[in-house]
């Protein structure tokens, strides 16, 4: 889990830039009828700055089955400066929502950073620079019961800037549905190797009281590391070598009924490092493409074969794949060697063997340490964007207990070498000489198909103490000082002895 102080530094880059607040679920859904509003020309030509909308014509508030319980804050409103050589900001841009052509398809929430006076929203986007944007979701949509799928009114808005000229634009907002939900989470693929494929057969159902008057489509992503195969004629996809598949079906699903493609979708294993994976698929009613998906399938069209009535509850199908390939760790250990008294730095940690690399998302894995008897930890220091530490390592809960070294938490970020050697120094006191004794480490991260060499030795090569080291023990200051107190006594009694003879 990041620690507070690197949250702190997140935040201290993330302030002072200006972001674009685009939902990622607004490109999913519709991209493919997003229309920006036409800028107009310049009346004189001495206007520099132009700006532009860049809404959706069409846009899904909510599914007829949600009703009253569906609340939607993701209808985002991006205004746009356009670029130009010297132009100048735009300056105290405002944009003036007003969703009173919404008649009664949906209740309108709280305006959030946008003032509301009844159906109408004012947001201050401020000044915009040259060719950048700025967005707000002013528009919270909630749910009417009652609704039918296709239900739809009108939202317009205005930009005014104080030196550019106004621009308009207009959604038609619609009530979809039905909702169509998928199995969640499916039986995984495991050990598929580097240039293997595997197929995934996606499954709907239509649990609402609404049929698909319009047809279904289907979206199928895979994640980095796998490809799918452009198989299917009725599929359109991403690139080509596409990691998103979008295929439309005319068939009306009945309400209550449940289906599955009639052949399944190929995706194949095509990074060589890669680990671990997910397939995950998505249906939705009426079909509406995203824009980037423009490769066309070249075989067979899929259609929908219907199945016994299933109670799918989730939005998603969720295939987890892992693959042949791994990534070795093997120890980096060293001996505790010095003086009993000593404090002495111990270098411990691992070496990553590949040939697979662990993304940051994925388990990282750990080192265990048990230090050898006769000696204690004092602390494992550390440093993370300039901030001391004094323990990278989790501390064991009772003696004789490992110190857990996670790889990926903030302890060992400065450490961390992706694709070489992880260590880190210990302290250790050595208290006593213990002939023989024998620490460990021992290494561990779930792709590791290594176990052979995932344990090492951590040994004690410890000497007597000096005889000229001054003890840090209270009872050895005491007899110490209690020694020169007499030592100076005896001398006095000495001179004097001296003097009277």
């Amino acid at each position: 889990m990041p620690s507070p102080i690197r949250a702190l530094r997140v935040l201290r880059l993330l302030r002072g830039r200006r972001l674009l607040r685009r939902p990622a679920a607004l490109a999913a859904s519709v991209a493919a009828l997003c229309a920006t509003a036409v800028a107009p020309a310049t009346a004189d030509g001495s206007e520099q700055v132009v700006m532009r909308f860049e809404t959706p014509a069409t846009y899904v508030m909510y599914n007829a089955d949600q009703g009253s319980r569906a609340s939607n804050g993701d209808f985002p409103v991006p205004v746009f400066v356009e670029a130009s050589k010297g132009g100048e900001p735009a300056r105290n841009v405002r944009v003036v929502v007003d969703a009173s052509g919404l008649g009664s398809v949906a209740r309108l929430g709280d305006g959030g950073m946008c003032k509301a006076e009844g159906p109408v929203y004012t947001c201050e986007y401020g000044d915009l620079q040259n060719g950048d944007g700025e967005s707000y979701n002013p528009l919270p949509l909630l749910g009417v019961d009652g609704m039918e799928p296709g239900d739809s009114g009108t939202v317009t808005y205005t930009a005014t800037a104080d030196n550019a000229p106004t621009i308009t634009g207009t959604t038609r907002m619609t009530v979809g549905g039905p909702t169509l939900t998928a199995p969640g989470q499916e039986k995984g693929v495991s050990g598929l190797a580097p240039g293997k494929s595997a197929n995934v057969t996606a499954r709907l159902a239509d649990n609402t009281r609404f049929p698909t008057e319009q047809g279904v489509a289907l979206q199928v992503d895979v994640s980095e590391g796998l490809t799918l195969t452009a198989l299917h004629g009725n599929c359109f996809y991403a690139g080509p070598a596409p990691t998103s598949a979008w295929c439309t079906f005319p068939t009306k699903a009945a309400a209550g009924a449940a289906y599955r493609t009639s052949a399944p979708l190929v995706y194949t294993v095509t990074g060589a490092g890669t680990l671990a994976g997910e397939v995950t698929y998505t249906w939705s009613s009426p079909p509406v493409r995203p824009a980037d998906h423009t490769v066309r399938g070249t075989g067979a069209p899929l259609t929908l074969v219907r199945t016994a009535p299933q109670g799918f509850a989730d939005s998603h199908g969720r295939i987890g794949i892992t693959t042949t390939v791994q990534v070795d760790y093997r120890p980096v250990t060293a001996t505790v060697r010095g003086r009993v008294g000593d404090t002495v730095k111990v270098r411990l940690g691992l070496e990553d063997l590949g040939p697979g690399r662990i993304r940051d998302a994925e388990d990282q894995g750990r080192f265990e340490v048990v230090p050898p008897e006769g000696t204690t930890v004092t602390s494992i220091p550390f440093s993370f964007e300039g901030d001391p530490g004094k323990w990278a390592c989790r501390r064991p809960e009772k003696p004789g207990g490992a110190f857990v070294c996670e790889i990926g938490y903030d302890g060992l970020y400065e450490a961390r070498r992706e694709g070489g050697t992880t260590a880190i120094d210990f302290h250790i006191r050595i208290d006593r000489q213990v002939p023989g004794a024998k620490g460990s480490i021992r290494t561990y991260n779930p792709f590791d198909r290594t176990p052979a060499d995932d344990v090492a030795v951590i040994a004690l090569d410890a000497s007597p103490a000096s005889p000229f080291r001054v003890s840090s023990h209270p009872w050895a200051w005491t007899a110490g000082a209690l020694t020169v107190v007499l030592l100076a006594v005896a001398y006095r009694r000495h001179r004097r002895n001296a003097k009277a003879s």
